[in-house]
């Protein structure tokens, strides 16, 4: 298998299958961070879809200095954030649970157990839904898709200390509101 550098090497050169490769390694990772960024899988499919265009454009400006995956999610992130500031409307809530699919797969569990679970998903999302979109993202870098501190300061272009304290005040946030929301189901 290639890795990276290679594949971008072999594309460059002409070689369009191997930009496929890059697309099948990383699709369905940033379509899933993407998703919890943008709170909806439509939304989510567009804007990777758009990334890996306007990555495959500027293939040669790639300079190395980070990861592609890492590149490439700065591309995703931009083009989000364009796309929110052109259409400025707040996604609902149950939107965000109809879009992400949160129906849990049969593992033969006992039925109360599957709506516990349910319901705690179904608040983690109402919850995130409520976050800024720079806590949001930063909370799915770290926590969903386990990037490091300094892999999340490349994407988001700040300083290591930035989002460490960003990050602190979304973990902050995000138990707050999903306090409020388990105090208003009881």
């Amino acid at each position: 298998m290639k890795d990276d550098a290679q594949l971008i090497r072999d594309a460059l050169g002409g070689d369009s299958a191997a930009f496929g490769q890059l697309v099948t390694r990383y699709q369905d990772r940033l379509f899933n961070t993407l998703v919890h960024v943008t709170g909806c899988a439509e939304e989510a499919e567009d804007v990777a879809q758009e990334t890996f265009v306007k990555a495959y454009l500027k293939l040669d400006s790639f300079a190395g200095r980070s990861a592609f995956y890492t590149w490439l999610y700065r591309i995703a992130f931009n083009l989000s954030v364009s796309r929110q500031r052109r259409r400025r409307r707040e996604v609902s809530i149950d939107r965000i649970r109809e879009m992400s699919g949160n129906d849990l797969p049969d593992g033969g569990e006992v039925p109360a157990v599957k709506l516990e679970r349910a319901e705690r998903v179904a608040q983690v999302q109402s919850a995130l839904g409520t976050l800024s979109e720079e806590h949001r993202t930063i909370l799915v870098l770290r926590e969903m898709d386990g990037c490091c501190y300094e892999t999340i300061a490349d994407i988001l272009e700040m300083p290591v200390g930035t989002v460490r304290s960003r990050l602190h005040r979304a973990r902050l946030q995000l138990r707050q509101r999903l306090r409020e929301l388990v105090e208003e189901s009881s």
